[in-house]
């Protein structure tokens, strides 16, 4: 059961991690785009460093000035018990969650606050929901994960193309994402950590596919087929084993507008065959050499948490995804786009998921759900205010 607006919180929005890399560049939107009124807080480990972060925001916007300060850290619970107590709406950058995260999880769910991440990280949502969406549900909270590049422009743009084919129709989809983006040390992170456990990666998701419901009379699907080549988009489609498609399943699983025979397969759009390859064997290669925990702290080691692109890289940076879709005799492609895909439109992405779930009038729901299925169109009506695209390319 939705849970309703709880009083006595003295938040509606925490910012958890807003010292990091992702954090910092969060909370500097939230500066710039917060609503008047709208009570939030910066939270971390650091003391000093949120002081730090809060004199850069009050530079932006000198209502920063008085942001409340809170100390939590992912390894003393009681702390993170009471700063989800405190809010309705807790948003964390701390990753990689398979370390960090699960003690805030458990937090919201117990005490009824929403919750939001930026995890791509497979084996953490499936542990989260066999070990949380029971308690969220009680409790009302709303456990939002992936709420960045990883996954909102592939849940929300399925979301957009489906509204726009015919409903009570088989539908079938294929997104081709294209990307020039650098990375910061978090995301690496993050990236071997997932990477480098596929057993247990592979316990969790079959752990989970027991446990979880299967929608009643309907097919879904989200096939990890082969390599493709799309007239539509001009490139050669290789397979990405991400947790995307994954969300956009669980998406199509929850409502019934995706139609009663729905598939969805999600590719790297490369323009040339030996690219393709190239990108695919190197992928590969990173992902056997993961196994080996010496190389694994080597490679991480490349990159500190907290490093990222400077601001000069970030504005040449780009993403577009497009949607070559079909249902009910209707096709068409279209593409969800914008600037730097892992950090300022993660930030943008990010903090608007957090503002809807603080304050747009949004359907019921509880446990743990997708953007698609807890903001919709709310969310993507707000993504494009604040200059992402979604489109309609070829109908």
């Amino acid at each position: 059961m939705p849970r309703p607006d709880i009083p006595g919180r003295d938040h509606d929005l925490v910012l958890y991690g807003a010292t990091g890399f992702a954090g910092a560049l969060t909370a500097e939107y939230l500066a710039r785009h917060a609503p008047e009124g709208c009570r939030w807080a910066l939270a971390g480990r650091s003391r000093a460093g949120l002081e730090r972060l809060r004199e850069r925001l009050a530079a932006v916007n000198p209502a920063c000035a008085g942001l409340p300060l809170l100390r939590a850290d992912s390894t003393d619970p009681d702390s993170l018990r009471a700063l989800a107590a405190g809010t309705r709406v807790l948003a964390t950058t701390v990753g990689p969650y398979l370390v960090h995260g699960e003690p805030l999880v458990a937090a919201c769910a117990e005490t009824g606050t929403d919750y939001l991440d930026l995890t791509g990280e497979p084996e953490f949502v499936d542990r989260v929901y066999l070990r949380y969406h029971a308690a969220a549900r009680a409790s009302g909270a709303r456990l939002v994960h992936a709420c960045g590049f990883d996954s909102v422009p592939y849940d929300l743009g399925v979301l957009y193309t489906v509204g726009l084919l015919p409903e009570g129709v088989p539908v079938r989809i294929d997104g081709f994402v294209r990307t020039d983006a650098a990375f910061s040390g978090g995301t690496l992170a993050s990236a071997l950590t997932a990477v480098s456990r596929p057993a247990a990666m592979a316990r969790a998701a079959r752990a989970r596919r027991r446990a979880e419901p299967r929608p009643a009379g309907r097919t879904v699907r989200a096939p990890f087929g082969p390599p493709v080549r799309s007239r539509e988009t001009g490139t050669w489609g290789v397979p990405l084993p991400t947790l995307d498609p994954r969300i956009v399943a669980r998406s199509a699983a929850a409502l019934d507008r995706y139609g009663p025979d729905f598939r969805y397969r999600h590719y790297a759009g490369v323009r040339r065959l030996p690219t393709a390859v190239a990108g695919a064997a190197g992928a590969g290669a990173v992902s056997a050499l993961a196994q080996v925990p010496p190389v694994r702290r080597w490679l991480s080691g490349r990159l500190q948490p907290g490093e990222g692109p400077g601001p000069e890289r970030r504005a040449r940076s780009w993403f577009a995804v497009r949607f070559v879709a079909s249902g009910g005799g209707t096709r068409l492609v279209t593409e969800v786009a914008g600037g730097d895909p892992g950090y300022d439109e993660t930030a943008k992405m990010l903090a608007e998921a957090a503002l809807s779930l603080a304050f747009d009038d949004l359907p019921p729901t509880a446990g743990q759900v997708t953007t698609a299925v807890a903001m919709g169109d709310a969310l993507t009506g707000r993504l494009r205010r604040a200059g992402i695209a979604f489109r309609v390319v070829r109908a």
